[in-house]
């Protein structure tokens, strides 16, 4: 799946949103290893990827190649500034009208709008792609992101009390939340 756009952030810049490519390998891992080495509210931490570059490069070339997946790159003046994507739920008939959705951004970046964009890319995509719904898990304390997925269309239907286990032992509870895309 293609995806192209861009935007201007909240500080002037340009930047541009587009599906990673086999080229972008190195540059789209060091900014996963980085950004989980940022937060402790993503779903790994930077050690556990099993990724090299070759096998990051196609990764994104698979989900470029992908008629209903995706990962896009934030791209600032060449430098990838955060990723987001959807994938499917299932491939079987019961769960193929669902995908699940993330997104992480580098701390340096935060509070330009490039998450939001990010998360209005994906949605558009999943639209295209033919989803009937798309669903993510957030840490329910991180409210920086909750709020502009609420502002989105994102409903809350559930929540896991004990969804995360920290490497210092602390449970953390994840908000599940999910988008309509189509009625029906």
């Amino acid at each position: 799946m293609e995806y192209r756009e861009t935007i201007t952030l909240k500080d002037g810049r340009e930047c541009v949103l587009r599906n990673g490519t086999f080229e972008d390998g190195r540059a789209a891992l060091e900014n996963f290893n980085l950004t989980h080495e940022q937060t402790d509210y993503l779903f790994t931490y930077p050690d556990e990827g099993s990724f090299d570059v070759g096998s990051e490069a196609r990764y994104l070339q698979d989900k470029t190649d992908s008629a209903n997946e995706i990962e896009i790159l934030a791209e600032i003046q060449g430098v990838v500034a955060g990723t987001a994507g959807i994938e499917a739920v299932g491939t079987k008939e019961k769960l193929r009208h669902r995908a699940e959705f993330g997104v992480s951004v580098d701390r340096t970046y935060w509070g330009l709008g490039i998450g939001r964009a990010l998360t209005r890319a994906c949605i558009t995509c999943a639209r295209q792609a033919g989803y009937a719904q798309l669903e993510l898990d957030v840490v329910a304390e991180n409210d920086s992101a909750i709020a502009p997925y609420r502002s989105e269309g994102f409903v809350e239907y559930g929540r896991n009390p004990k969804g995360f286990r920290t490497r210092n032992g602390n449970w953390q509870e994840l908000v599940l939340m999910r988008l309509e895309l189509s009625e029906g």
